[in-house]
């Protein structure tokens, strides 16, 4: 076995072999002829075999020498094939970026924030998985993703930055049953006395206190009959006969034909998705794609 000390050697082995000359190999190296042949000596040791005859005419590859070249000239190969890897990695051209998402940022923001990442950093991986809101935070901070899509407001914490990406007003989700249901809008007040289908906190701590502050803000708390893991699924359970929600206006693209998105008159902004990321760590390829989450001045990212 090659003692990995000696893979210098390999490289002077490889140069003297293609100039057919020590003197000409030497100088291709930068170095002087003597420290050259010196460590062709130590390369011949190692191997137990002799590389090299030297004559008047110049230098040539013994039988040895000729069988290891084209191994030695593949093992060149790969190392620069690693140096040219190294280089674009620390210049964030490739590497891996690990992404959790939201299922509503999946379908909203994933696919255009990829497409462009993607166009600009070819060789880059992404891996995708999907998590609740809750869970961002923690993630980034144990380093087991780099990116979060999720429902995330305020600030998050001192070592956690976020971006918001999408915002919406909210609506009151209601079954064509409802009295109001056919309202063109209608003050939160007038839910006052409903049974409410609604985020858990634990899946999405800010859309739960966005839900509850704008409530208690009319002067109630709402009454939860069911707590949900998505906004699909509490559309879905107004569609049920389950309670009303409050839900983003722009689900309405997602509601049955028996559920009715009413806005609300008191114009609640709620953000839908923000991009958030652990300042603390120093992640080339993650400056690199946080240029694709600027947004314009209505809180949106560009097309």
């Amino acid at each position: 076995m090659i003692n990995f000390r000696l893979m210098r050697h390999l490289w002077l082995f490889l140069a003297v072999a293609e100039k057919e000359h020590f003197g000409r190999a030497a100088e291709s190296l930068g170095m002087s002829q003597p420290p050259l042949t010196e460590q062709i000596k130590v390369l011949e040791q190692a191997l137990k075999v002799k590389l090299f005859e030297r004559s008047r005419q110049g230098t040539r590859l013994t039988p040895e020498g000729r069988a290891i070249l084209p191994a030695v000239q593949k093992f060149a190969e790969q190392m620069q094939q690693l140096e040219t890897a190294v280089n674009e990695a620390l210049q964030g051209q490739n590497g891996t970026l690990v992404i959790g998402a939201i299922t509503q940022a999946l379908t909203d923001v994933l696919p255009d924030f990829l497409g462009k990442i993607k166009t600009a950093h070819p060789k880059l991986t992404v891996s995708v998985k999907e998590i609740d809101s809750a869970e961002a935070v923690p993630l980034l901070q144990s380093g087991s993703i780099d990116l979060a899509f999720a429902r995330i407001e305020g600030h998050p914490g001192s070592d956690i930055a976020a971006l918001p990406l999408m915002q919406d007003t909210l609506a009151a989700a209601l079954p064509a049953s409802h009295p109001l249901y056919g309202c063109e809008n209608i003050r939160l007040a007038d839910l006052a006395d409903e049974e409410f289908v609604m985020f858990a906190r634990s899946v999405s701590p800010s859309s739960f206190d966005t839900v509850t502050a704008a409530c208690r803000a009319q002067g109630f708390s709402p009454r939860i009959l069911h707590e949900v893991r998505s906004a699909v699924s509490q559309i879905a359970f107004v569609s049920c006969g389950q309670g009303v929600a409050l839900v983003p206006l722009s689900l309405q693209r997602l509601a049955p034909a028996n559920v009715r998105l009413v806005p609300l008159a008191e114009n609640v902004r709620i953000t839908t998705t923000a991009a958030a990321w652990h300042t603390g760590r120093n992640h080339v390829l993650l400056e690199k794609v946080l240029d694709y989450l600027k947004t314009d001045e209505n809180g949106q990212m560009p097309a």
